[in-house]
């Protein structure tokens, strides 16, 4: 790779120092390898984690000569040339964001001492979004409103409730608000809220990973924004799907089947979305949301096109002044254009500089947000398409999916059949639960055009191989075939494997190593149970189980006091009863430190 590093012009140059500046703001030269993969997504280009860990053991093994783990700016040239698509590499140079508002973090990492950065962009935006969403709640009136030009927010973070609002925001009830302390905060109880926090982010598929109480309290400002970033992403993300909104089935192409629509990512889905309503206005498709909506012409055509008409009963038209968009200057341009997108009530996440700037995140918040207010999407009548086969998520796959993605998985999981079709998530899967993986063998995108499919096929033959002869799971009947063709029954059978020996190796992992099995769980629960005078379980088949008393009971044994039982029906329970307990029991478990990623519905 070294060998094309003359091949980089003066201006390349310049853009790749930005990017690599965006990581080493404290200017001493080098970032760690651990931090490569936040090189890449700094330059808008984050790459697969088995592409990074090949990248990076190339350098180790031709570059990084004293074997320090620290990369040079002339090594990091190096990296973007070698790879293998030279349109890979002149994306990756055209979309990195110009430095203005990268703000140093005070601290370093413990890799390298290498400090961290954040927008200042993306933190104004985050606080409007946060004052508007919660702007009625009581419980939050002691931060809000935040002041956007301070650093108010990652303090006004710290004490849990905040981030709690937003979780539920998000993904209606994850927490039971009875569990959230609220009133007469001590360093303990906001330590309870911080966990219950965490845990439920987690649950509902953030990755949390090296993220601590201690994080937030302390308002550490990179980790406070990225973990707040994918809350409200997975909110404005919630409805961009096809099984909750049939509508979405408007956006077929001809020749495509609803299978290749399903496959879309919301991201994706979105650019399809912006582009159905230009075409329908005359315009140019556009191929992202950065470069090509700078000069806010797509916007406001998206704009004139979702505005209501009046045709629908309730809703009054709304003109969209397009005079703006003859605007010769950029940034008043992008003005003219929000002003009318505040007329819709969707002025949110970017400013005209933001527009101007093509920041990626902010402008794809604005075009989701947009879409939820206004898809104007009407769900076809005449298209020959099989409704039945548009199923919305079970529990299961739910819980799957959160548990995938809170472990930091790439690409994310969107679409749990679909998406493990290449049987690359399941690899990492396997490295989680410590199965080595030979990557040598894996297949790795982009795949050929032609025989696509027989590489992914390979992959999940050479997945289902390590399950049995590796992990030793019990795969009986079970091929790469069934997990290339997306056999659900098949395909949980093996992540329910998986989930359950990445639980056993923690259980293990606090056990010094002692081996953990079903038995030894229920005696540590009866035990437990029994040393503090409670009922004990015959098993995890038991029926009072339903109830979610022992879950509660065993909570309570652990932390004693911290159950509010007056809270709580404990006989004669309707289903409603059941559910309003589970949902407290599985708050509590979170908020005394446990990562569960159950439903109420699974208690």
């Amino acid at each position: 790779m070294a060998a094309e590093a003359h091949t980089v012009s003066t201006e390349e140059m310049e853009e790749l120092r930005e990017a690599f500046s965006k990581v080493d703001v404290d200017g001493n030269g080098y970032i760690s390898t651990q931090e490569l993969n936040d090189l890449f997504k700094a330059a808008n280009l984050p790459l697969p984690g088995y592409r990074v860990r090949e990248i990076v053991q190339e350098l180790s093994q031709t570059m990084d000569q004293d074997k320090d783990g620290k990369i040079t700016f002339q090594e990091f040239t190096n990296v973007v040339h070698g790879l293998k698509s030279s349109e890979v590499a002149k994306t990756f140079r055209k979309a990195i964001n110009k430095k203005e508002g990268i703000c140093a973090v005070a601290g370093t990492s413990e890799q390298s001492g290498t400090q961290h950065s954040y927008a200042e962009e993306e933190k104004v935006a985050f606080v409007n979004w946060v004052n508007k969403a919660l702007e009625k709640d009581p419980d939050c009136q002691h931060v809000l409103p935040m002041d956007p030009s301070t650093n108010h927010l990652f303090s006004a973070m710290g004490d849990g409730i905040v981030l709690c609002k937003m979780i539920n925001l998000s993904v209606p009830d994850t927490i039971d608000e009875r569990t959230i302390n609220k009133k007469k905060l001590t360093p303990f109880t906001i330590q309870e809220n911080l966990n219950l926090a965490l845990n439920s982010a987690s649950a509902i598929g953030c990755h949390v990973v090296n993220i601590g109480a201690e994080d937030l309290k302390e308002g550490r400002q990179h980790l406070v924004l990225g973990l707040l970033w994918q809350v409200i992403k997975i909110g404005l993300f919630a409805d961009i799907e096809i099984s909750r909104n049939e509508a979405l089935i408007a956006l077929l192409r001809d020749g495509e089947s609803l299978e290749d629509l399903m496959k879309l990512s919301p991201e994706e889905l979105l650019l399809r979305w912006a582009n159905y309503h230009l075409e329908e206005a005359g315009c140019s498709r556009i191929n992202n949301f950065s470069s090509d909506i700078k000069d806010s012409k797509a916007y406001y055509n998206i704009l004139n096109q979702v505005a209501p008409k009046g045709d629908e009963e309730g809703i009054p038209p709304i003109a969209i002044d397009m005079s703006g968009i003859r605007e010769k200057e950029d940034v008043r341009r992008a003005e003219c254009m929000l002003e009318q997108a505040d007329r819709l009530g969707c002025r949110q996440f970017v400013t005209a500089t933001d527009v101007v700037r093509g920041n990626p995140k902010l402008n794809l918040a604005f075009v989701a947000n947009l879409f939820n207010k206004h898809p104007a999407l009407k769900k076809p009548d005449n298209q020959d398409i099989d409704w039945s086969s548009i199923e919305g998520e079970t529990r299961e796959e739910r819980t799957f999916r959160n548990w995938m993605n809170s472990l930091g998985v790439n690409p994310r999981v969107n679409h749990l059949y679909l998406d493990l079709a290449d049987a690359l998530v399941i690899f990492q899967l396997y490295e989680k639960i410590k199965v080595p993986v030979n990557w040598d063998k894996v297949n790795k995108p982009p795949y050929p055009k032609l025989g696509s499919n027989m590489k992914k096929l390979e992959n999940c033959n050479y997945a289902v191989e390590l399950g049995k002869k590796e992990a030793k799971f019990s795969l009986v009947g079970i091929a790469g075939q069934d997990l290339n063709e997306g056999n659900k029954t098949l395909t949980l059978a093996l992540l329910w494997q998986l989930m359950r020996r990445y639980t056993l190796n923690i259980l293990e992992d606090l056990g010094d190593g002692q081996k953990v099995t079903d038995e030894t769980i229920v005696s540590w629960v009866n035990n437990t149970l029994q040393e503090a005078g409670k009922h004990t379980i015959s098993g995890f088949k038991d029926g009072c189980i339903s109830s979610s008393m022992p879950v509660l009971d065993l909570i309570d044994a652990i932390q004693p006091g911290c159950i509010r039982y007056d809270l709580l029906k404990t006989e004669h329970l309707t289903d409603e009863e059941k559910l309003n307990n589970a949902k407290y029991a599985i708050s509590m478990a979170r908020k005394i430190g446990a990562r569960v990623y159950a439903l109420p519905e699974c208690v």
